[in-house]
């Protein structure tokens, strides 16, 4: 019976010494494990059954180290990819203006990213990976905006009714046209008469400040497609 379960040991581990030695030449644990296989071998082959009985479970233990050495690198190793995943997609999101754009989703991604930074370090690296993950669901839905425009070319009030009050209520300035005022700070310097914010002449290039954070950029177009200004976004 002891000779049977020797025999028995020794299948099993040369089957997991070969499954992980393809990855993992490297492993001492495992070297150790095949090393002590054959001793396991020579021994019962010569009649030692006690001896090869004490390889095997050197053998045995050695293994089990091996194997818990390789899961341990296999998990870092997904953490590692897992949080590069998630760097890249924040660094990406905040190229296009996600930060600004889609603030919460971003704040909690970063807090995310953090959380799984520290459980990296930590060798936690099942947390590590989930952290990672919820970086990237909560950037799942940020998109690139067309960023709404910096600046406004007034044009003829007979075409346009161009005044402070209604460029304030279009939709890609500030969609409130009560918010005129900003718009008249940061522009009466560039007005014939400062103190008149009802007199403003056509060509003048109007600048329209961001007032919520919001990114702007570049220079009103009608052919454009501006997505509409919103405090709460």
């Amino acid at each position: 019976m002891k000779k049977k379960l020797v025999a028995f040991t020794l299948i099993a581990l040369s089957s997991v010494c070969a499954l992980f030695a393809v990855s993992y030449k490297n492993n001492t644990y495992q070297k150790l494990a095949e090393e002590y296989t054959v001793k396991a071998v020579r021994a019962m082959d010569a009649g030692e059954y006690a001896l090869a009985e004490e390889y095997a479970a050197l053998a045995e233990e050695n293994a089990a180290l091996s194997e818990a050495f390789i899961r341990h690198m296999l998990a870092q190793s997904e953490a590692e990819q897992k949080i590069a995943l998630a760097k890249n997609r924040l660094e990406y999101v905040k190229s296009i203006h996600g930060d600004v754009n889609f603030p919460i989703a971003y704040k909690a991604a970063e807090g995310y990213f953090n959380q799984a930074t520290e459980a990296y370090d930590k060798e936690e690296y099942e947390l590590a990976v989930a952290r990672a993950q919820l970086v990237l669901d909560s950037l799942a839905e940020v998109y690139e905006i067309t960023p709404l425009p910096k600046y406004y070319i007034v044009r003829p009030w007979a075409e346009t009714k161009d005044c402070f009050w209604n460029i304030s209520g279009r939709t890609y300035v500030y969609n409130n046209p009560f918010l005129w005022e900003n718009l008249y700070e940061a522009n009466k310097d560039k007005l014939p008469e400062p103190d008149n914010p009802n007199l403003i002449l056509p060509g003048m290039k109007m600048e329209i400040p961001s007032i919520t954070g919001e990114y702007r950029d570049g220079v009103y177009s009608p052919n454009t497609k501006y997505e509409t200004y919103s405090v709460s976004r």
